[in-house]
């Protein structure tokens, strides 16, 4: 699956620090062993200026990055490979709006499992709503939405300091935005370095690797 380089830049266009559409973030900090240190989830709007800030720049480094390079599309498989997959999972984040810790939980324990570094790190999650734009056939904006896109942003950065992320080295979005509109049957995932895959956690989440 190709990615529309256009398609992310509308979405990075609404994560600045005056107009951004996160509603929440979680997340857990690990050791170079994957030792769970702590959890946090808070609502966006709690977060002040300078963290705010922070957490937008972690985030949107995952649709701005290198399209079909750093970050590319990937199809959940059908069949019984689709059970072994983690759709359900990220779409009951997307339709709870990050507020189960429980499940939550779940996915840092398959992170935690299947991510290989030798750095203390942080998986952040962030849940974002998007109100898209009408755009008429002349590519004007216009008055109105076409849909509400719900999603996932998740982002494993490197601590740079005492439960202090960097800019992230893996992630995805998820449920992909493709032709301006959800779709759930695509997340795009993101690496720093293409030629370093971090191959266990994407066949976890997956279930198998389709591009």
């Amino acid at each position: 699956m190709l990615i529309n380089r256009e398609d992310m830049l509308e979405l990075t266009r609404r994560m600045t620090l005056k107009r951004h559409c996160f509603g929440r973030v979680a997340g857990a900090y690990f050791d170079a062993d994957g030792i769970n240190n702590g959890t946090f989830n808070v609502h966006f709007g709690n977060l002040d200026a300078v963290e705010t800030k922070k957490n937008i720049e972690i985030a949107k480094t995952i649709p701005f990055s290198e399209t079909n390079e750093q970050l590319k599309g990937y199809r959940f498989p059908n069949g019984q490979d689709w059970k072994q997959s983690m759709w359900q999972l990220l779409s009951a984040f997307k339709q709870n709006g990050l507020k189960d810790d429980a499940l939550l939980d779940v996915f840092y324990e398959v992170v935690s499992e299947n991510y290989h570094t030798d750095r203390d790190y942080a998986v952040l999650m962030f849940y974002g709503c998007y109100d898209v734009p009408v755009k008429g056939t002349d590519k004007a904006w216009m008055e109105g939405s076409e849909e509400v896109y719900d999603f996932i942003i998740c982002a494993v950065s490197p601590l740079v300091g005492e439960y202090e992320p960097g800019l992230p080295e893996f992630g995805f979005l998820f449920p992909a935005f493709t032709n301006r509109s959800s779709d759930s049957r695509h997340i795009c995932i993101y690496h720093k370095e293409p030629e370093f895959l971090q191959r266990e956690l994407l066949e976890k989440i997956l279930g198998a690797v389709e591009e």
